[in-house]
């Protein structure tokens, strides 16, 4: 039995199939920015000196971690939904992608931070600075250095694990080429469309961050570090 390829039929589809393509690039983004804010607040949390904060940060990321994203997208948008508060596909997605990436992302500072010799912490101390501009000036440039291809990887696992929305209609990519496929009966042609779009997403992203790292960390210049 031979299958004879034909894109010309899902490729009829290309502007949908890009606007999936600008949803799923304005999910990373989002979940990127605010997950990463919650990651560095959780991993500054989970070793300061509050106790409570401190397990109430440990709970949540050991949760987040030790269970599947597709069932924390259901909690969230079904979640809401149940107690009266009603969001859209796009924005329960969002949050949970947040909730999710930021338990990661606190995991990987938290890392970069214990990598900080304590010399340098000690150093920081006999200069008079205060806790914050330790932490501001210290420890987290260095650390976020340290750790930032991890979490370039990070981000970008997060975009192509974002087609797990399409299960509660978000319009990003996958749930697009579902469409598609389900109008235009070509199924393998729609899909490897879809694989080269998430590739070349993947790349775009690389190469974002690549270009970031140059501009916030400029001694990546004088070492030649790649992400």
């Amino acid at each position: 039995m031979q299958y004879t390829f034909d894109f010309s039929a899902p490729l009829a589809y290309w502007p949908d199939l890009l606007a999936g393509a600008a949803t799923t690039l304005g999910l990373s983004l989002a979940a990127t920015v605010f997950g990463f804010l919650l990651g560095v607040f959780c991993a500054l949390g989970r070793m300061g000196q509050s106790a409570g904060m401190a397990r109430l940060c440990a709970v949540y990321v050991e949760t987040i971690r030790n269970t599947p994203l597709l069932v924390q997208i259901f909690i969230v948008y079904f979640g809401l939904a149940s107690v009266g508060w009603k969001v859209d596909a796009f924005t329960a997605a969002t949050a949970a992608l947040v909730i999710n990436v930021g338990a990661y992302t606190s995991e990987i500072v938290r890392a970069g931070i214990d990598s900080i010799p304590r010399g340098q912490l000690e150093a920081a101390e006999c200069l008079g600075l205060s806790r914050a501009q330790i932490l501001a000036h210290v420890v987290l440039p260095p650390a976020i250095e340290r750790v930032y291809p991890a979490l370039t990887s990070q981000y970008v696992l997060l975009m192509l694990a974002s087609s797990i929305t399409s299960q509660i209609s978000a319009e990003e990519l996958t749930a697009v080429a579902n469409r598609v496929q389900s109008d235009t009966f070509r199924s393998v042609e729609t899909y490897l469309i879809v694989a080269v779009a998430y590739l070349v997403l993947s790349l775009l992203m690389r190469v974002v961050f690549w270009a970031a790292s140059y501009v916030a960390f400029p001694r990546r210049r004088r070492l030649g570090t790649t992400v």
